[in-house]
């Protein structure tokens, strides 16, 4: 028998009916063995995520506010009573819903009040389904400090679910070695559906969510894009760094490293093909496989005759920004200039500090920042070999009227990124996507 691990997101779990979708995509196929659930997300008359509720609930006791603080967990126990109710279950939730309330009440962080929308999603689909339920705090490891173990995690993950046949495993979070509970970043269950897969060693991850796989470009941005049928973890690492989330960007790493393949479905709509992401593709390469661009950078542009013939310039540069915690995010460079990419939020409001330091270090002739700037991410594993891909690309962008402020493309040459001004931003993705798509 195959091994599927699904994972579905918040959306996916929002009410009754959405339930009871899931149920029927799971029993309509027995290698389904592994569910990895997220908390109650939006879903219509619901505006509120769980999520957001629990820190919001965990906010309003640490400040004392204890009144506001049940209120506001009323409104959470009622989202999961209701969906009980919806199902006809005659499962009792309240033990492990009065348990949550007396933790959060009691002091609880914000990391073990925000992990309870899963954990409290993963028991009711766990009696739904039959399924044995796997709480993640006695498998995924964190250190003491907070970061990931990928081995110990690895490790306790398969010796623990290959007891388990069938299992719900709740997502976003796991325990660091005192037991207390740490969560992923928002969107981190995800990363645990890959770790499911790896520690089952699974067929392939299912990440079952309200889209039908990864668009070419934004569906805000682009009308009705193209849906990509198959891309490389490379390339989708590529596509989500720069703004496309789908998927959580670090949840390609555990399945990648195992050779799994993930495929993006629909909830809504189970018949739709979804995307496939796997280790290589094979056949013709497209020419791209998608678009995707973030806001909110500045560009530090030097300039220094012989730049490249002073040993330990660009170091001296970048150790100005690892002094303020600053991380680049691109360094374009020539023989004479070099461009330090930031994100705009992490300088907080240092830019005359860094760019003094960098004066008085390094005595460029040049030293300017920019800010407001977009960048922009073509992205295909077939650009390599396809002559003229950045003609087409500058082309589009200049008959749009749209100045280019800095041009990167990665070594592996599967990516060039443009910055431009952040008010060209939806102007500069429609027209790429008119030159390649249309």
């Amino acid at each position: 028998m195959a091994v599927k691990v699904a994972k579905f997101g918040g959306s996916s779990l929002a009410t009754a009916q959405q339930f009871e979708r899931v149920a029927a995509i799971i029993r309509s196929d027995a290698d389904r063995r592994y569910v990895v659930p997220s908390a109650p997300g939006k879903a219509p008359g619901l505006n509120e995520k769980v999520t957001d509720m629990l820190y919001a609930c965990q906010r309003e006791a640490a400040a004392g506010r204890a009144e506001q603080a049940r209120a506001v967990f009323a409104r959470i126990a009622a989202r999961y009573t209701g969906i009980i109710e919806g199902l006809g279950l005659s499962y009792d939730l309240a033990p492990a819903l009065n348990e949550v309330w007396a933790n959060i009440a009691n002091g609880a962080d914000a990391d073990y009040a925000a992990s309870r929308g899963e954990y409290l999603n993963g028991l009711v689909l766990a009696d739904l389904l039959g399924y044995d339920f796997v709480d993640p705090a006695n498998c995924i490891v964190f250190t003491a400090d907070g970061v990931f173990d990928e081995a110990a995690t690895q490790e306790k993950a398969s010796a623990l679910l290959s007891a388990h046949s069938r299992a719900v495993v709740p997502g976003f979070y796991g325990a660091r070695p005192d037991g207390s509970v740490k969560t992923f970043s928002r969107g981190g269950s995800d990363i645990t559906g890959a770790i499911v897969a790896r520690a089952v060693n699974a067929d392939i991850y299912e990440n079952w969510t309200d889209v039908s796989g990864f668009k070419m470009a934004d569906p805000r941005i682009v009308n009705d894009p193209k849906t990509i049928p198959v891309v490389s973890y490379q390339e989708l690492r590529e596509l989500s760094y720069m703004g496309a989330n789908v998927l959580h960007e670090d949840s390609i790493f555990p399945v990648r490293k195992s050779g799994i393949p993930i495929q993006v479905k629909n909830t809504n709509r189970p018949e739709d093909p979804g995307t496939m992401i796997v280790s290589e593709v094979n056949g013709p390469a497209a020419g791209i496989t998608g678009i995707a661009g973030r806001k909110g950078m500045s560009i530090f542009h030097i300039e220094k005759d012989k730049m490249n013939n002073e040993l330990g310039f660009g170091r001296r540069v970048l150790s100005v920004f690892e002094k303020y915690g600053v991380s680049f995010e691109h360094l374009p460079t020539g023989i004479d200039t070099m461009s330090v990419v930031v994100q705009t939020a992490s300088l907080n409001g240092r830019e005359e500090t860094i760019m003094q330091e960098i004066q008085a270090l390094c005595a460029p002739e040049v030293i300017e920042v920019s800010d407001k700037v977009a960048l922009i991410a073509t992205v295909g594993r077939g650009m390599i070999r396809q002559v003229g891909t950045c003609a087409r690309l500058f082309t589009a962008l200049g008959n749009a009227g749209i100045n280019i402020r800095m041009i990167d493309q990665g070594s592996s040459e599967i990516n060039i990124i443009v910055g431009i001004d952040e008010s060209d931003f939806e102007t500069a993705i429609r027209a790429i996507y008119g030159a390649f798509a249309q």
